[in-house]
């Protein structure tokens, strides 16, 4: 009895203390939760703010263009002038930057003149704004923030400091706030007015540009859009937001505007819930070690089912893709080679047609909407073949945007035929994704065996040439592997291991067309093309290298090749302008401005001769690189030229955003500019437009002398052409320099 006793005394106190071990662990878990909530929400508060920050930080900087001009001070701060400033501040900067309230304000806070709209607006209720504009103009005459780095002072008539940049000319100085505009949050900019070549204009503290922009609907979607938060919406007081994140909003002196809340995304709940199957496992676990061995076992059944599942999800994840949930490389290679080995056999008799396809212009969807729309992209694409596609389809995804199809069936050609039109027609219908529709083609490259190949894997090479040969050809093509087309890849193969080789040997070599000043027929300077003179295959065209080049992985050491040749063949010609092509792939390498750095110093070059052009893909990246190579040439010295200008994805932004030196004209619209009405309007257009920002403009590919009237009457300073030179050696460029030579020559 007493053994009993005993034993049921240590059995409760065992039973108890795993009580009391569990209420702890329960306990530790809610705090964890708590805790995680916290910083979750903490988290959101710190985005949401940033995210305020920097939409502040973008409205002086998107007016960079406009405020630091000589032109702007002498019409907006000398004098007031009505007209250039309704085109400028109103129209210009109201209409292209979607911006609802701007205005011209004295650094006492006078308003001068306000547009609303892009029209000019004489009723704005600035009564109860001026106080607030009165104090972030003092805030921004501190020097808190300015547009440039900073790099001196300057002294004013009057006394008093102004910043400058490392150029010497006055630093135009912004501030930010939000402030209740029309019962709605809005962001209120005022930056100064400055000359940028002309320091001595600057006399007196000068009026101030404003802008209004309100925290409406649109914005708010686009913060929930970029912070992937739920609805962000705004609330006059705390009062409606309940159990919602909120962060709040103060006017510039200091007062509460209101709040931004949103549905806080806590984790708490989630932990909880994964945690607590857990806690549960460790109460059983021990109350099966008390009560007995039966419900041991039990459990050992459960964990073994468990681990056979476990398994084959394993198994299944390991042959799928898990964006799309078709099956991936390895589940089609071992498919493929099954029905080939069946058919090869005879049980299976008839043709395995293996269709290799890819979505066109997948890259462009990728850097205008978003990686997040490729992604839905690929999944709709998925789903669609899955879904329209017979059953008997093997439908897999390799990566990206390649899909690979099998199907079983006979007719050779004809089938083959049938199934490229059939994957073509597919894609045909519009994709809705986010309500935006998107017009998406596909390519497609067919073979099948066992008559082009026994072996899945040449099989499937197979049907990837013909790919390659459908895109060459354009878009939403289908091609069927033929001989030839293996034979045309050995022939790039060879010709990619020749011009590794041709790189190597320094075998390649450099021309100069020259770029004249089309008034008075002078050479202005050059631009550098490089040649291959194969010694056996003769002269190679670079549109046919250089994409080898690209493909191969050369393109650096291509283009590293021709600036050091470049730079040390013309180092040392009389004064005159130097062109280079600088390719993306150069550009998006990491150490491209350490290899520039160590040009100059081998090769003693004047980088202020020198003019980089780059062509408008290169844009298309805004990442953080691209923006500080472009910075960092420019700091080297050398010059920056948009080349191809028109044909890609044209943007005012971007022509804001960074300071070109050049604008190129792509010669397609030259060459049409003789009978397309359109093209000359387009010319004149781009010339304007280029001749507004500074921008020297050049027309490249003129060949006839109407070409060039029509040419320097849309106001191009510069041309070159077959009309003017041919591409020189650079023997012949050089001589062409001396003053007895440069002169204008037409090619007969």
């Amino acid at each position: 009895m007493t053994g009993n006793l005993r034993v049921g005394g240590v059995a409760l106190a065992t039973l108890m203390a795993l009580m009391a071990l569990s209420v702890a662990l329960a306990a530790a878990f809610q705090h964890a939760t708590s805790v995680a909530d916290d910083l979750a929400r903490r988290e959101e508060r710190v985005h949401v703010a940033r995210f305020l920050q920097r939409a502040m930080e973008t409205g002086a900087q998107s007016q960079r263009g406009l405020i630091g001009w000589d032109e702007t001070f002498e019409h907006a701060v000398l004098k007031v002038d009505p007209v250039w400033t309704d085109r400028e501040f109103g129209k210009f900067v109201g209409n292209t930057q979607g911006i609802a309230t701007i205005l011209l304000v004295a650094p006492d806070g006078t308003l001068l003149r306000g547009w609303r709209d892009g029209r000019r607006a004489n009723d704005l209720p600035y009564a109860h704004l001026r106080w607030q504009i009165e104090g972030l103009i003092a805030k921004a005459l501190n020097g808190a923030h300015t547009l440039d780095q900073r790099a001196g002072t300057m002294k004013l008539p009057g006394g008093r400091s102004w910043p400058t940049n490392a150029a010497g000319m006055p630093n135009a100085l912004w501030e930010s706030g939000i402030a209740s505009v029309a019962n709605r949050p809005s962001i209120i900019t005022v930056a100064s007015i400055v000359p940028d070549r002309r320091p001595l204009l600057l006399q007196e503290v000068p009026n101030f540009l404003v802008t209004i922009q309100p925290l409406n609907e649109h914005v708010l979607a686009r913060m929930s859009e970029d912070l992937a938060l739920p609805v962000v919406r705004f609330a006059d007081n705390n009062s409606a937001i309940g159990g919602r994140n909120a962060l709040p909003l103060f006017a510039v002196d200091g007062s509460p505007l209101g709040v931004l809340h949103w549905e806080p995304r806590e984790p708490g709940p989630t932990i909880y819930r994964r945690t607590t199957p857990l806690l549960i496992v460790w109460i059983m676990f021990f109350i099966g070690v008390v009560v007995g061995g039966a419900t041991i076992f039990g459990r050992t059944r459960r964990a073994a089912h468990e681990l056979a599942a476990s398994e084959a999800q394993a198994q299944h994840n390991a042959l799928h893709d898990s964006m799309s949930g078709l099956p991936n490389r390895t589940h089609f290679m071992q498919r493929l080679r099954s029905e080939l080995t069946a058919c090869i056999d005879g049980r299976q008799p008839g043709d395995v047609f293996v269709a290799y396809l890819d979505i066109d212009s997948f890259k462009v969807v990728n850097d205008t909407l978003g990686h997040h729309v490729g992604d839905e992209l690929v999944r709709q694409v998925a789903h669609r073949l899955r879904r329209k596609l017979p059953v008997g389809d093997f439908i897999s995804r390799f990566g990206g945007d390649e899909f690979v199809l099998l199907r079983h069936g006979e007719g050779g050609k004809a089938a083959a035929d049938a199934l490229g039109e059939e994957v073509l027609a597919l894609m045909r219908e519009p994709f809705l994704i986010s309500g935006t529709k998107l017009d998406i083609s596909c390519s497609c490259g067919i073979s099948w065996g066992p008559e082009h190949s026994e072996d899945p894997g040449e099989l499937l090479r197979r049907a990837d040439i013909a790919l390659y040969r459908a895109k060459q050809r354009g878009r939403a093509r289908y091609r069927r592997f033929t001989r030839d087309m293996d034979a045309s890849l050995k022939l790039r193969r060879e010709m990619e291991l020749e011009l590794r080789r041709a790189i190597a040997h320094n075998e390649l070599t450099v021309a100069y067309q020259p770029i004249v000043g089309i008034a008075s027929g002078e050479v202005k300077g050059f631009e550098a093309l490089l040649r291959w003179n194969h010694p056996e295959r003769g002269a190679i065209r670079p549109d046919l290298f250089v994409p080898i080049a690209e493909q191969g992985g050369l393109m650096v050491s291509l283009g590293t090749w021709m600036l050091r040749s470049v730079f040390t063949e013309t180092r040392h010609w009389p004064e005159s302008d130097i062109s280079v092509n600088l390719s993306p792939l150069q550009i998006m390498a990491g150490d491209f401005l350490q290899t520039m750095e160590r040009l100059i110093d081998e090769t003693g070059i004047d980088p202020e001769r020198v003019i980089l052009e780059i062509t408008e893909g290169v844009m298309l990246d805004r990442s953080e690189h691209v923006v500080v190579v472009l910075r960092g040439l420019a700091r080297l010295g050398f010059r920056i030229a948009l080349d191809d200008f028109g044909i890609g994805y044209s943007s005012l932004s971007y022509l804001r955003s960074f300071q070109f030196n050049r604008i190129k004209i792509d010669r397609s619209f030259v060459s049409n500019i003789e009978a397309d009405l359109d093209a000359h309007a387009i010319l004149c257009a781009i010339v304007a437009l280029g001749n507004t920002l500074r921008m020297k403009v050049v027309a490249e590919g003129v060949e006839t002398e109407t070409q060039r009237r029509l040419v320097q009457a849309a106001g191009c300073e510069l041309v070159q052409g077959f009309l003017f030179w041919p591409a020189l050696s650079g023997a012949e460029a050089r001589d062409l320099l001396l003053p007895s030579a440069n002169r204008l020559r037409r090619v007969g």
